[in-house]
């Protein structure tokens, strides 16, 4: 039986785009904001950084194959946006926000993923992973490196149409392997090497490229090849792209690759763990002690902050609160815009949720190049 399963719980638009508020000065082709059969509209750009997204016929054009993974028991849901953010970034080294638009995958149906994703045998001959060996051990049995793959199109204007001007493709391999010996026995885990792992992936990468050349809107574009290394189930936060490679118009063989070092960490860090940048953590630790003195009645300070070197380029704060009173929440967001303006790091852009077990109470934000962070308060009517 196949282990694989689609998720679907996931927003259907990805963030990154911008919000459909310019769609008549946006239109491609058609009546300038129409729905007619045939019109292909953009979603416009928030920022020079983001995408433009496309709309056809007055709808998004989801992806044919999003989420589709190997099951993996109580997976780590940080895996699937940091595997589709960071493929995102990927693009952008390659593909111009200012020259290209994005658009979901179309040439990689659900069907087509799921036998990739799945073991090759001799009734699945396109399979990825390994033939099972037969063994049920930890240390022995072939495990399942790739664990979801995708793709992402990225488009061109030219004669007032889009074109396909490039395609990226995100190979995920596992770092540690999830498996039952029976159905609903216990989980077993078997680890997988990042060495290993990329080297599979690697591989990989050249089978999948071949197939892509296959299809015939595929076979004279570039395409970029990223491979991210899945984190454990038990992290709190995704895990990291390793490696990219940049593949010429009908090139059927990767020819280099370029490596990349960029790492997740969990703030406040582990005993026994560091960070690459030591004032980061403390920074973070001193606004945690000092939110935790103002309020007592929190259930949790913590942060995801991505690093790229030893050079911090993000941070997602979680507060944890136990409290309801809507006076409580508005003068707690109103102290935490001075604390982290004051304790957490500057020059790089950080957003703090603050939430409760009845949701999303307030939001704070700042980007790269601002000096204070804006926030909302959730009230209700």
């Amino acid at each position: 039986m196949k282990r694989l399963r689609t998720f679907l719980a996931l927003a259907a638009v990805p963030l990154f785009l911008a919000a459909c508020g310019n769609l008549g000065s946006s239109s491609m082709s058609g009546t300038s904001g129409s729905n007619s059969p045939g019109s292909t509209q953009l979603t416009g750009q928030s920022s020079d950084g983001d995408y433009e997204g496309v709309i056809k016929s007055g709808h998004y054009q989801t992806s044919k194959s999003r989420g589709v993974t190997n099951s993996q028991d109580s997976g780590n849901t940080y895996n699937l946006k940091s595997f589709e953010n960071g493929m995102l970034n990927v693009s952008k080294k390659v593909f111009s926000t200012k020259k290209y638009v994005f658009q979901e995958g179309q040439h990689l149906t659900t069907s087509t993923v799921q036998n990739w994703l799945d073991r090759k045998s001799k009734s699945n001959p396109t399979g990825l992973n390994p033939k099972s060996n037969g063994s049920t051990s930890p240390t022995k049995r072939n495990p399942i490196y790739i664990q979801a793959l995708e793709e992402q199109d990225y488009m061109t204007q030219k004669n007032n149409k889009l074109h396909l001007g490039g395609v990226t493709v995100g190979i995920a391999v596992n770092s540690v392997d999830y498996y039952k010996k029976t159905q609903y026995g216990a989980t077993y885990e078997t680890k997988i090497t990042k060495a290993a792992g990329e080297a599979y992936a690697k591989q990989a990468a050249n089978t999948v490229l071949k197939r892509l050349r296959q299809k015939s809107a595929l076979k004279d574009v570039p395409i970029v090849i990223a491979i991210y290394r899945q984190a454990s189930n038990d992290s709190l936060v995704g895990g990291d792209f390793i490696a990219y490679s940049q593949n010429k118009a009908g090139s059927t063989s990767v020819a280099k690759w370029t490596a990349m070092d960029e790492k997740n960490y969990v703030f406040p860090i582990s005993s026994g763990s560091s960070s690459p940048n030591s004032n980061d953590s403390s920074a973070f630790t001193n606004f945690k002690t000092e939110v935790e003195n103002f309020f007592p009645n929190l259930s949790g300070v913590t942060a995801q902050a991505h690093y790229n070197g030893k050079s911090l380029t993000g941070m997602h704060v979680n507060i944890q609160t136990q409290f309801y009173s809507q006076t409580e929440i508005i003068s707690f967001t109103q102290y935490l815009q001075t604390a982290a303006q004051k304790y957490l790091p500057s020059g790089v852009p950080i957003d703090i949720t603050v939430a409760s077990t009845d949701g999303t109470q307030s939001f704070l934000s700042r980007a790269s190049g601002a000096k204070k962070f804006t926030s909302h308060v959730f009230n209700s009517y």
